[in-house]
């Protein structure tokens, strides 16, 4: 009953007993929550197997704990041995749309420190991904700088995991977001895209899958057909463009550089999608540099291929807005 008590009382919260001989004994307890009906805004059940986290620190023995830590804990986990390699796997995961929800950043690394890395992170994704820093010292001493660069928090050498998982729920009920962030979505529903890709079949399936969802699909066999279609249309004409990568004539690759770079307003922004069996970290960093703005495998799962191109589509039209 003092546990339960002190408990109670952290809560601020309060405890009443009645009791009658003979009948038994009736404790009620009062405390004050939440309202979480907002899906928007509720932080909800967590599942370790949900979170895909990144630890980055230049010791190898203490990435290599790190990891067997969260693995162990049934997250799927990533590490770096330094800051510039971990944007290097943020990019690629970012551009496959499977972001990392969660970053274990070490302070002291040579070239780039946590903090470094962190505002970077900031930079690039926004709030994308929680980012934690980990240290063996005392960090009050970055605590301003580290907060001002987008940090979330702090936790202290060595890991544990229900460090970890406390840490990120307690983030998330303080900043009021659902513990895996979600971004917003467009409506497919009368969208117009670009298909090119030369196996008629794997077209004929893809414009099946998007047709579901309303969108009108003109599809172009290699990659040229696909950059002059969309030089003769008008500008905003085209929502976002599939494109796969090995063609004839012109490739996915050169195709997407081209029409980056024609002399038309929608050319920067209309989102561009690899889909590809080219799945190696390689290959993502050339979608990335020839202008992709995502990279999907082949087979294209339906679910992740609506979810992609619903992102993208709502990110171009709140920038042209």
């Amino acid at each position: 009953m003092a546990i339960t008590k002190n408990i109670v009382d952290l809560m601020n919260g309060s405890i009443t007993v009645e009791s009658e001989k003979g009948k038994g004994t009736e404790f009620t307890v009062m405390v004050t929550l939440k309202n979480c009906n907002d899906p928007d805004t509720e932080v909800g059940v967590f599942n370790p197997k949900d979170m895909h986290v990144l630890i980055v620190d230049d010791d190898p023995i203490a990435c290599e704990h790190a990891l067997v830590v969260m693995e162990e804990a049934g997250m799927r986990a990533d590490s770096a041995l330094g800051g510039r390699r971990a944007l290097e796997m943020l990019d690629i995961c970012h551009t496959r749309h499977d972001p990392y929800n969660l970053v274990l950043l070490d302070w002291k690394m040579p070239e780039l420190d946590g903090i470094e890395v962190a505002a970077e992170i900031r930079k690039r994704y926004g709030k994308e991904t929680t980012v934690i820093i980990l240290t063996a010292y005392n960090w009050d001493e970055i605590m301003d700088e580290a907060l001002h660069a987008g940090v979330d928090s702090f936790l202290s050498k060595p890991l544990f995991a229900v460090n970890v998982i406390d840490e990120f729920l307690r983030i998330a009920r303080r900043n009021n977001v659902s513990i895996l962030r979600e971004k917003k979505r467009a409506s497919l529903d009368g969208r117009h895209i670009l298909l090119a890709e030369d196996v008629l079949i794997n077209a004929e399936i893809v414009k099946e899958i998007i047709g579901i969802r309303g969108a009108k699909i003109d599809h172009a066999v290699n990659g040229r057909i696909a950059a002059e279609m969309f030089e003769a249309s008008e500008p905003g004409s085209y929502d976002a463009i599939l494109m796969d990568v090995r063609m004839p004539e012109m490739d996915g690759l050169e195709a997407t550089a081209l029409i980056r770079s024609m002399k038309r307003p929608d050319a920067a922004d209309v989102p561009i999608i690899a889909m590809t069996a080219n799945a190696f970290d390689e290959d993502v960093q050339l979608s990335l540099q020839a202008g992709m703005n995502a990279h999907l495998s082949k087979p294209v799962e339906p679910d992740h291929l609506y979810q992609t191109l619903e992102e993208l589509i709502w990110e171009k039209d709140a920038r042209c807005k």
